[in-house]
């Protein structure tokens, strides 16, 4: 049994239908989109900054070689 059957997909967009009606649906759906904009650009920052971190330091271990 899968967690998310089609089935169940449908009856949750129906409640959500009933629940917010069909003119807020695309209001909540652009509020999702930018969300997971903000999700995946944070993400994106945190890899560069990591990133940048792990360069730092091995070039401070390389460089810790060469005065030693």
């Amino acid at each position: 049994m899968n967690l998310f059957e089609p089935t169940h997909l449908i009856i949750v967009l129906l409640i959500v239908l009933v629940l917010f009606g069909g003119k807020k649906i695309p209001e909540l759906m652009r509020g999702v989109g930018r969300g997971v904009g903000e999700l995946q650009k944070g993400l994106h920052e945190t890899k560069q900054q990591l990133n940048a971190s792990l360069a730092e330091d091995a070039e401070v271990k390389s460089t810790d070689h060469v005065v030693h």
